[in-house]
């Protein structure tokens, strides 16, 4: 199983199997999917999308260019990118499984490598680059999901990158511990992590970053 939607599946699990711990009924999983819909359909994903995109982008120039000024001379800067629901979407293949995950499914849709850009955070990639700033690529994707990733990444044109960094296909590990063991050895490597930016709160936990970018993410969550 993808690591992930790993938390949304033992989020499900321990409601079939601990009933005991609700003093109430949860809430109704169809008033949630129609509330996620209007959340999109009404533009305010989007606007959030940007909104905190256009933060991300006035942090990496602005520190880019403080860099430049440096007396010491220029550091190695790098910026953190992960892939799903930050570099690009991956809705219309969750709206077509009304917002399931079906396993197979997912593989497929990752094997065709069709998930749209999300424009304002490619931008952010491309003024990053435009700033010499590197750029990783960090994503709980599996290995086995590699020439997937590659295939989406050259099909929005987002190829200029320093290394590519996926989950080992037998992992035990959460997508924190092993997204903030990636972020310590680029940290390792010499580089200094101006931005790390992603929709999961497990993108972004464990520090090795100076500053970190949450996008909204309304419809998973990866433990």
């Amino acid at each position: 199983m993808s690591t992930r939607f790993r938390g949304l599946v033992l989020a499900v699990a321990s409601l079939t199997l601990a009933p005991a711990l609700f003093t109430a009924e949860p809430r109704n999983l169809g008033h949630a999917k129609r509330e996620i819909r209007a959340y999109v359909e009404s533009g305010e994903y989007a606007a959030d999308i940007a909104r905190v995109a256009a933060e991300a982008k006035a942090w990496i120039e602005e520190r880019a260019r403080v860099d430049a000024r440096g007396i010491a001379g220029p550091q190695k800067l790098a910026a953190v990118f992960d892939l799903d629901e930050t570099l690009w979407s991956n809705l219309s293949e969750m709206r077509t499984n009304d917002f399931g995950y079906l396993p197979e499914s997912w593989r497929r849709w990752v094997r065709r490598g069709e998930a749209r850009a999300i424009e304002p955070v490619r931008e952010v990639y491309r003024a990053a680059r435009a700033a010499g700033v590197r750029v990783f690529f960090v994503s709980a994707r599996t290995e086995r999901d590699r020439a997937g990733t590659m295939r989406n990444l050259r099909a929005i044109g987002c190829t200029d990158f320093e290394a590519l960094r996926l989950l080992p296909n037998e992992a035990k590990e959460s997508a924190a511990a092993f997204k903030t063991a990636e972020r310590k050895r680029i940290a390792d490597a010499g580089f200094v992590i101006i931005a790390n930016i992603g929709d999961q709160e497990s993108d972004l936990a464990g520090g090795f970053a100076e500053r970190t970018f949450k996008l909204p993410n309304p419809f998973y969550l990866s433990e």
